[in-house]
């Protein structure tokens, strides 16, 4: 059994709790099986990264922006590119995207 987390009987999945000793079981709540946990069980469980969408549209999009009188707030410079995006429902106002142009950082507002 050691580190199977589905009961033989019927197939269900096994919880742990503390036996009324204080040892640890796995247990079944459809049946009555337990089986008790005699030493470590460890499995390793490889994550997988989420890939990040560019919700602005890349590079293609900051092509055509205009630019603004606005200080960069990681290297202080005065110019920014900018572009207004409806990130929410229509009757809330749209958020305001900031991209400096002599860092690149990219803020928001909004």
């Amino acid at each position: 059994m050691a580190a199977d987390t589905f009961c033989p009987t019927c197939a269900n999945l096994l919880f742990v709790k503390a036996s009324e000793v204080g040892d640890l079981v796995f247990y079944c709540q459809c049946c009555p099986y337990v089986y008790a946990i005699d030493r470590q069980i460890t499995r390793a469980v490889p994550l997988k990264k989420k890939e990040v969408d560019d919700v602005l549209g890349g590079e293609d999009a900051w092509k055509n922006v205009q630019k603004t009188n606005v200080p960069c707030p990681k290297c202080g410079h005065t110019a920014a590119y900018f572009m207004e995006v409806q990130t929410r429902s229509a009757d809330e106002p749209a958020t305001l995207f900031f991209k400096c142009e002599k860092c690149a950082h990219n803020w928001r507002e909004g």
